[in-house]
């Protein structure tokens, strides 16, 4: 047997640097929220376009509206505001002198001082309900989509039996993505049989006597499916770019429904313009910039293209377009027309082998006036290879993720799903200015009581427990400002209040646990030691089974429920963070210490 002595209650060095290094990272990450935000315009100014500061500076001065600043960034101008309602006006205005020149859209800057700012920091993201805007649900019209593909097929069953001089066949639509076919010939049945399992591998073909049925398998409609529904969304956060909502949400909320929610947008109607917009694609033959029949369109790039002025085809002839890798690892772009698509693309490509093809997007929207406007721009230029048919692919469009984007416009030029708008809210910012006020004096008042029933009954040891409380909640402020997407609504502030109550029953365990000792006559330090050791196991699987709670909540929920779970559970980590953590580093210092003898075996 040897001794040594063992001083109860002590932390290494390394573990406070890490307590103060983390409260610090976390303070500089909340501080910014206090100051909050300033109505903003941003410029974003198009290449081989000059916009400075001096003359957007002029303009607003024109006009009677005083910017509180007017920043730089790139190619963007920043003008902060002070009066919210000046934000819309200054819109309008800038709009009207640089339209071609820039694109303005509303922003909100920060409040901060700029040496706060350059730290990395930002202020809390605020969501609808606090910010107030508008929210819409759409509905993915999913039975069209499934009705094109099965027309598809049956156009392609229609031009293989004309050419193989098949007479007698009768092919009828059902629900969906299925068809029949009666054939009375039994080799001509077969025929088309082996056509179908060889040209469209993902259709089930079942026989009963003459008639053939037809049906998507079930794991390509949910895959068609969720391709559909990424397409939507993919364009619905494309044209409310046009809204100018640098913090708006686009989601999928189940099997085909998509939540937009757009945060400072008070006009209903302008949102409606915009995401009821219709967007359409054409393929064109790339002629010389002298030619009579050149048009100009410019690319992504800024870069003029001359192509005809009449396409090829339109996109109303495209039934899919998916993104996969060819040959030595190339992206490639795949795409399948419908049969009158495919010969009209036949016909052009067979007597332009070596040429080059471009491809347009077009959006049609509505301005402020109700007039329809379009947007044309090259998104691809492919050289024509060989005679291409119904399904072709196209090559030379950069990166996989540059593919897939290209995948989804040609999608989205198709407009096979249509969406139509079931649900629309429309939350004021004043409401949403007295959902903060409301939100925020409940969480200072259960906090403010919190504190005091601490003080007074744990007395000694409530002082800790206050300090660990208040350093919680400025780690969580801290936290939901450094997490990327992280966004507080107004669920979100209920679960800060629940955090409260959660984060002193951590304390509230371990003060009880060191009162037991303490009744069965141990010190004070030895009753720390204790109380602290003992009560971690129930403290951990009391926090573990809310933390499985929470991520539940933000798996399955929307908005509003996915507010409050993020709250909840980032509460729950910094709750036992200070519960356990920096709590017993206080009362280690003040008073935990004391040394005894230590017996080991």
């Amino acid at each position: 047997m040897k001794s040594k002595n063992h001083q109860l209650n002590h932390y290494s060095q390394w573990k406070h640097w890490l307590l103060i290094l983390t409260l610090i990272i976390l303070f500089m990450s909340a501080l910014p929220s206090w100051y909050g935000e300033d109505p903003a315009v941003q410029l974003s100014v198009k290449p081989s376009q000059s916009v400075n500061v001096e003359q957007v500076h002029q303009v607003l001065q024109q006009a009677g509206i005083n910017s509180k600043r007017i920043e730089q960034q790139h190619d963007n101008l920043l003008v902060v505001l002070d009066d919210p309602d000046l934000q819309t006006q200054a819109k309008k205005i800038l709009v009207k002198k640089f339209d071609g020149q820039a694109q303005v859209t509303l922003a909100l800057a920060p409040a901060a001082p700029d040496w706060l700012l350059n730290l990395g920091v930002k202020p809390i993201k605020l969501g609808l309900d606090l910010r107030g805007g508008v929210q819409f649900l759409l509905d993915v019209d999913l039975e069209l989509v499934f009705e094109n593909q099965a027309i598809m097929i049956g156009d392609a069953v229609k031009q293989f039996v004309r050419d193989q001089h098949i007479s007698q066949v009768v092919i009828r639509s059902g629900d969906g993505a299925a068809l029949s076919i009666d054939i009375a010939d039994n080799e001509a049945r077969g025929q088309v049989r082996q056509f179908i399992t060889q040209q469209y591998p993902l259709w089930q073909v079942t026989g009963h006597q003459q008639t053939l049925s037809i049906n998507l398998s079930e794991n390509e409609q949910l895959k068609l499916t969720n391709l559909t529904v990424q397409q939507n969304l993919q364009i619905m956060r494309s044209r409310i770019e046009e809204l100018g909502i640098t913090e708006a949400l686009v989601q999928r909320q189940g099997d085909h429904r998509i939540r937009i929610e757009l945060p400072g947008v008070q006009d209903p109607a302008t949102a409606k313009n915009v995401i009821g917009a219709t967007a359409s694609l054409a393929f064109y033959p790339v002629l010389p910039k002298d030619s009579v029949n050149a048009v100009m369109i410019n690319d992504q790039h800024n870069k003029p293209v001359y192509v005809s002025r009449k396409p090829v085809l339109g996109g109303d002839h495209i039934i899919d377009a998916r993104a996969t890798t060819g040959d030595f690892g190339m992206a490639k772009v795949n795409i399948s027309l419908d049969s009158a698509g495919g010969k009209l693309m036949s016909d052009f490509s067979r007597d332009n082998i070596g040429k080059p093809m471009a491809t347009a997007f077009s959006e049609y929207s509505r301005d402020d006036q109700g007039k329809a406007k379009q947007t044309t721009q090259i998104i691809s230029v492919a050289t024509i290879q060989s005679q291409l048919g119904n399904r072709f692919e196209i090559t030379g469009s950069g990166s996989h993720q540059e593919a897939q984007q290209l995948a989804l416009l040609l999608r989205a030029g198709s407009m096979t799903a249509p969406v139509t708008i079931v649900e629309e809210r429309t939350i004021g910012p004043s409401l949403g200015a007295e959902n903060i006020v409301n939100g925020f004096a409940a969480l200072a008042l259960g906090l403010a009581v919190t504190l005091l029933f601490m003080a007074c009954w744990y007395r000694r040891l409530g002082w800790v427990a206050n300090v660990a409380l208040i350093a919680n909640m400025v780690m969580l402020f801290g936290l939901l400002a450094l997490i990327p997407g992280a966004v507080l609504t107004l669920p979100g502030i209920a679960g800060l209040v629940l955090t409260v109550g959660m984060a002193v029953d951590t304390n509230v365990l371990i003060f009880e646990r060191i009162k037991e000792k303490l009744a069965e006559g141990r010190s004070f330090a030895s009753a720390i030691d204790v109380g602290f050791d003992s009560a971690f196991s129930t403290i951990f699987d009391a926090n573990f089974t809310t933390m499985i709670t929470a991520v539940v909540l933000f798996s399955i929920g929307n908005g509003p429920i996915q507010g409050f779970a993020l709250t909840l559970g980032l509460g729950l980590l910094t709750s036992m963070f200070t519960g356990i953590f920096a709590s017993r580093a206080l009362i280690n210092l003040v008073y935990g210490r004391d040394t005894r003898r230590a017996i080991k075996v």
